[in-house]
């Protein structure tokens, strides 16, 4: 157990973060691992809670990949990916769809509130506007044509500056509509880093079951705690980045690009590493800045 002193010098270290941030917008894309366990789960909304509670505006994008993948598997349907992307014909399109809208975006919003937030669910196929990802080609293989999946063009912000206008956090599936009308898998990823462009948030977090940007997935000790959009390039290039990290990396210099000030990659496994990575001097994952 922690001292009284030591509690509150944790304060008095978080006290210069949470009067700079305060008042700003920070978008968090909250998927692989980290939603699997209830406990990670749970602490992991009480950070956003505490967030809120701070003054801080977060906007929260959830994935779904694990649950999207058994109940394809249960329908008789396996998962394939090509660069980090999740192949989804008609079929599959309807279970992506009523995983995440009717399962577990309602079901993050009723936690973050049972945790004293104030929380909305937003369908991204209200918010995001898609269009069809051409063929996608990976190493020497022939192009696969993903199916219904897309990428964002456009943000329609009224509803979600709405909900923040209201403090509550909105929570936002990554599903988009094309123009006409139909519906679109999005990479959340990808979904997260157009909606913290277009929102021109503070900051950009990701949220998975990796530590960060590693030199060697393999050794803990290669983690790279912070790196500019250039580099990035370097090392995507090099191979070091790569698969489903692509989109991440990708979407991270597009939000970049377009005015966000800093994007941050961190293993939401680690306890209260949402908030380690905000208010402390020293931080835990890895950093990208432009």
């Amino acid at each position: 157990m922690a001292k009284p002193t030591d509690r509150v010098e944790a304060l008095i270290e978080a006290l210069p973060y949470i009067q700079k941030f305060r008042g700003e917008l920070f978008v968090i894309k909250y998927g692989g691992s980290a939603m699997e366990d209830e406990q990670v789960v749970e602490r992991f909304l009480r950070d956003v809670v505490f967030l809120e509670a701070v003054g801080i505006n977060p906007v929260l994008i959830h994935g779904g990949g694990k649950a999207i993948t058994q109940r394809m598997r249960d329908a008789g349907q396996k998962a394939r990916f090509v660069n980090g992307l999740r192949v989804t014909d008609e079929q599959a399109i309807g279970i992506v769809e009523e995983v995440l809208d009717t399962v577990i975006n309602p079901g993050i919003v009723t936690q973050l509130n049972a945790l004293g937030g104030r929380a909305v669910g937003i369908a991204g196929k209200r918010v995001l506007v898609g269009r069809k990802l051409p063929p996608q080609t990976e190493g020497k293989a022939t192009a696969v044509d993903l199916g219904f999946v897309g990428e964002v063009v456009d943000v329609q912000l009224d509803e979600i500056l709405a909900a923040i206008g209201r403090e509550h956090v909105p929570v936002i599936s990554p599903l988009a509509r094309d123009a006409d009308g139909m519906v679109l898998n999005i990479n959340a990823d990808i979904a997260a880093g157009t909606v913290a462009g277009r929102l021109q948030a503070a900051k950009m977090i990701y949220l998975s079951d990796v530590p960060g940007i590693m030199r060697d997935p393999m050794d803990k000790d290669s983690l790279i705690p912070s790196v500019n959009a250039e580099k990035i390039e370097q090392l995507i290039e090099e191979e070091i980045v790569v698969g489903g990290m692509i989109p991440k990396v990708e979407s991270a210099l597009y939000a970049l690009s377009q005015g966000v000030k800093k994007v941050h990659f961190i293993d939401g496994r680690t306890p209260h590493s949402l908030l380690v990575e905000i208010f402390t001097n020293t931080g835990i994952g890895t950093e990208i800045v432009p």
